[in-house]
């Protein structure tokens, strides 16, 4: 579908001549623009964990000459959980229909990244390769907690040092079968979850004070960085989110200063106004971060930014910075939006004209 078609020209001027159209070096890839598509969970896949054939028109539509996207989260191995319909890229049918996809992505001049992560410690464990639930810290320990698409509620048990090693491992290889299916590189999510929920860890090396707290969190992401290249790999994060935990500002800003000493190709930032399963301690904001991340490698902000906001934000707050804004719920609303009459429409055939079609008969 032609994008053009579904944006005025008057609007497409007013985007171009926004710092939204500014190119931006963003690890080995030049962008011609600074609209992302963020990694958006869609739950297609068969019971093999395995994307359908519409998937690659999805990907496809979203997909804009020197744009970026951000394919949703991955479980990286069966080991570690997912849920029913979560994507995986373990076996060879699941890289084979990615390599479609980033095929397809590639076609139009597009880049594409593969958000990695586990859905522990709320995977449904019946879909795991041992039956049994796992998570990262002693949070929750010894309490059930109600899992993806489970009918029932499981016991997971806290990683021992060997596991958090074999973890690891797991990480690396899925990275490793990103880049055999096309991707361009990977995004680690500590966005709830898996690696999130290390962050609170209170025994061992793992845990105990923040720059323990911070370990786990910091050896997966330096050995994916050492097995593919760190200019191939982003890191997503979300200080303001406490997903049945806490704000983590201290460990989120130690990390933050490791992870720069990476040298990655970016950093991934939810803004707290972005909805969440729960927030608390919004006054900071993401200001703190961003001072630390300083000018080492481009930064992606989300946050609920809408055409109007995201030129504001960046033509006045971040006029001079490397600064990419991402964007998500806007996309999946748009036929509900066309349909009404919403204003949300002609904002999102606005954006439509920066980053393709955004949406298709079946989101």
């Amino acid at each position: 579908m032609d994008a053009s078609s579904h944006s005025s020209p008057h609007l497409y001027t007013t985007m171009s001549s926004s710092n939204l159209y500014r190119p931006l070096k963003l690890g080995k890839y030049e962008l011609k623009h600074r609209v992302v598509m963020a990694p958006l969970t869609r739950l297609f896949t068969d019971e093999n964990h395995v994307q359908p054939p519409l998937a690659v028109e999805y990907y496809a539509q979203r997909a804009s000459e020197g744009g970026l996207v951000i394919a949703e989260a991955t479980v990286v191995s069966l080991e570690l959980g997912g849920g029913k319909h979560t994507p995986g890229i373990w076996t060879r049918q699941q890289i084979a229909r990615w390599r479609e996809i980033t095929d397809a992505v590639h076609a139009n001049g597009a880049h594409i990244f593969l958000s990695i992560d586990s859905l522990e410690p709320l995977a449904d464990a019946a879909l795991s390769a041992d039956n049994r639930g796992r998570q990262s810290s002693e949070i929750n320990d010894g309490l059930s907690l109600k899992r993806c698409d489970s009918p029932s509620e499981s016991l997971p048990h806290v990683l021992d040092e060997e596991e958090v090693k074999s973890t690891t491992r797991a990480f690396v290889q899925a990275a490793r079968n990103a880049m055999a299916a096309g991707f361009d590189g990977v995004e680690v999510g500590a966005n709830g979850y898996f690696i999130y929920q290390s962050l609170h860890r209170h025994t061992d090396k793992y845990g105990g004070h923040v720059e323990s707290r911070v370990r786990f969190a910091l050896e997966v992401t330096t050995a994916i960085a050492d097995a593919i290249g760190a200019d191939r790999v982003g890191f997503r994060m979300n200080p303001s989110s406490a997903f049945r935990m806490c704000s983590l500002a201290p460990e989120f800003s130690c990390l933050t200063q490791k992870l720069r000493e990476l040298k990655l190709a970016y950093i991934h930032i939810i803004k707290s106004h972005a909805i969440t399963n729960l927030e608390c301690d919004k006054h900071e904001g993401i200001k703190p971060f961003l001072a630390i991340w300083g000018q080492s490698s481009p930064v992606l902000i989300a946050g609920d930014f809408t055409p109007d906001s995201a030129k504001s934000a960046l033509d006045t707050e971040y006029p001079n910075s490397d600064v990419a804004l991402v964007f998500g719920q806007h996309f999946l609303a748009v036929q509900e939006a066309k349909s009404s009459g919403s204003p949300l429409g002609s904002q999102i055939s606005e954006l439509r004209s920066l980053n393709a079609s955004f949406y298709t008969g079946f989101v």
